[in-house]
This record gives structure tokens, sequence and C-alpha cells, in this order.
């Protein structure tokens, strides 16, 4: 049972206000509420930089009840501006659990809010669309001035503010077989550890790596990783990577990573009503006539029909609303995906596209 006894509050852009109860940190934050539809990987989602501005509502009801623990996290830290969930378990039961929820929250400064009723919330954003909210520990007195700073905030340069500053090495498990690139554009750790897996040593760079300085280092291949945001405002990384793209090294991209590359190609990003966040987004895999069960966590889509015939195919589609899911280019060794195969708490049906891209350096079509 919920111990919280401290009221807390939500306003939404459109004026609507939801009463609830803290946890985590006291105080008052502003971001772009979005849901996420996952029953599992919390912590995950907590750490996962691709949510940086943003307000998350957990759909499941119930968070928390197998505690928080530093071996499943993605990132080191915390980059969600808030958190929203129906029920909080204050008595987690796991035997790897080491903190429980709330404690967290509090160690990394996130402000979050429970007992309000996030079907409703859900059901706002998906009729609405996704806007921008405030949650506040505070009696909201002048609700004018409120919404005005509610809708004056917007999410600006979100790849910069969680990219590493520095190079970062990383062994293969076992004998080294690939050199491998990452780009952190706000990267999840799981990408790592699959590549790590797979005989790879992943030297993690930081978003503004130029093309001669991404020579110099002389990988096999080059990832280009998940990240916040919208994909169109990184203007000097989408010219970075058209000159990448003339080395002709393999590239493999996942959600941000794919749609950058697609706008560094003359292709076009769109805003979706509300996004896909989650871990039962279906999609098919045109070229094995297949659908796979994805995790996704994205608020902006590559537009099809802006990907140039002799530039590449869009070879992955979302069963639901057939937006692009995936490109396969015919102007490098490159093949991106909005979804993560990579994804730590499931599902994991599309792991294989990590194989597919090593299959493509063993091609030799580099060095």
């Amino acid at each position: 049972m919920n111990n919280q006894t401290k009221k807390a509050y939500l306003l939404l852009a459109n004026g609507m206000m939801l009463e609830g109860k803290s946890m985590g940190l006291e105080g008052t934050t502003i971001g772009e509420i979005v849901f996420t539809t996952g029953m599992t990987a919390y912590q995950e989602t907590l750490t996962d930089p691709s949510y940086y501005g943003q307000i998350v509502t957990q759909t499941f009801p119930l968070i928390g009840n197998y505690g928080t623990n530093s071996e499943d996290f993605e990132s080191d830290d915390t980059y969600l501006s808030g958190y929203i969930v129906r029920e909080h378990c204050t008595l987690p039961s796991n035997f790897r659990s080491e903190n429980d929820l709330d404690s967290f929250l509090k160690e990394h400064k996130v402000i979050g809010l429970c007992d309000i009723d996030t079907r409703q919330l859900t059901r706002i954003i998906r009729e609405s669309g996704v806007m921008n909210g405030m949650i506040t520990t505070t009696e909201i007195t002048d609700s004018e001035a409120a919404l005005k700073e509610i809708n004056a905030f917007t999410i600006k340069d979100a790849v910069k503010m969680v990219s590493c500053k520095d190079c970062i090495s990383y062994k293969a498990d076992g004998e080294p077989r690939y050199e491998i690139v990452l780009f952190d554009y706000g990267h999840k750790r799981n990408i790592m550890r699959e590549l790590s897996k797979r005989g790879c040593n992943v030297t993690v760079v930081p978003y503004d790596t130029t093309a001669t300085q991404l020579k110099a280092l002389n990988p096999d291949g080059i990832m280009l990783s998940n990240g916040p945001g919208d994909p169109a405002e990184n203007v000097d990384v989408i010219e970075n990577l058209k000159e990448i793209i003339k080395l002709q090294i393999p590239i493999f991209g996942i959600c941000l990573g794919h749609q950058l590359l697609a706008l560094a190609n003359g292709a076009k990003t769109t805003k979706l009503k509300y996004g896909h966040r989650g871990g039962n987004q279906p999609v098919i895999d045109k070229a094995l006539d297949r659908t796979y069960i994805t995790s996704q966590n994205h608020g902006y889509a590559v537009m099809s029909e802006t990907i140039g015939v002799e530039i590449g195919q869009v070879s992955h589609i979302n069963a639901n609303d057939q937006s692009c899911e995936g490109v396969l280019y015919k102007n490098a060794p490159a093949s991106t995906v909005q979804f993560h195969p990579e994804a730590k708490g499931g599902p994991q049906d599309t792991s294989y596209l990590f194989d597919r891209f090593l299959g493509m350096i063993d091609k030799g079509v580099t060095k």
C-alpha cells in the first residue's frame, strides 16, 4: 500500500488539474508528458537518456514492486523531468533489489506523482496528443502564471545534454573480433552489452565526433545510438553524418540514430501525435515477412515517402499505423531501425539485427 501523505498536483497545458500524492523529491518540475505501456523494466525507463525533458507516465498500475538495482540501469543517472504512476509500491520484494523506488527517485532528484488515475491521463494524451505539464508539491494559487510557464517550455539541445564528453572504451567479452565506434546521442548500455558479447571492442564517442576523428579510430563498424529530442534540431550532427556516409564503413542505427541517418540522406521526419513507448509494438520485417514484438521509445518518425528510391528502401513498418520502422540503404553499407533490438527487459525478438550488422562487416565491405 502507498504510504505517501503529502499532496501533489499535475497541471496540464490544457488547464486540467489532477491531484495525487508526492513521491520522490518534493518541488516543482515542468516537462513534456508522455506515457509508456511497459509492464516491467521501469528501472530501464528511469535511466534511459531518451526521456530527457519528459514527464513519464507508466500505464501499468503498480510500479516499484521489485525495487531497483544498479545492475539494470541503462545509464548512471536519470534524465527525465518527472515520473507518474498510479500505485507506488513501497515494500519491494526481489532478491536482486538494492533500494526502493521512492529512495531511488530522491537520490536522483526526480519529482514524482502517484495515486492519480493514469488511465484517464493516458486517454487525454491519446486524444489530444502529447502536451506539457507541471508536477508540483506546492498548491497552485496562480494557474494563469503557471500555464504560461508550462506552455513556454521546450526541449532544446537534448543530445548535447546527455552525450558523453570524452571517448570511453569497453572490451569485448572474450576474444575481440571487431572494433566498433558507438556514437553517443544518449545511448543505452545494453547496446554496448549486445556488441561486447558478440566479440566487439566498443569505443563510445561524443555526439559531435567528426568524420576525420572517426576515421583515425579505424573502426570496422559504426553504431548510431538512441537519444532524445527532435531529430531535425541536430543540424550539425546531420551535416557530420553526410561526411561519415562517404567513408563507406558499415553503419547500424537505432531510434534517434535511425532518424538522423535518414535526415542526412535527405529524408524528413515528423512528430507523432503521442509516440510509441512500451514493449509491445508490432513491427513487420518486410524481407522476412515476419511480425516481431518490439520495445520502442520515440515521439518522431521518418516519413517513408521522403526516402529517395536511389538512396534506400523501407525495411520495417509498424503493423499498427504503418509508420517507418527501418531503412536499408543502397548508397552505403547501412541499415537502421526505429525500435530497440537491444531492449533489456524485453522483448528481445529482434536481437538478430546485431548479427546482421556484424555480418555486413564480415562481407569485407570496409577497410
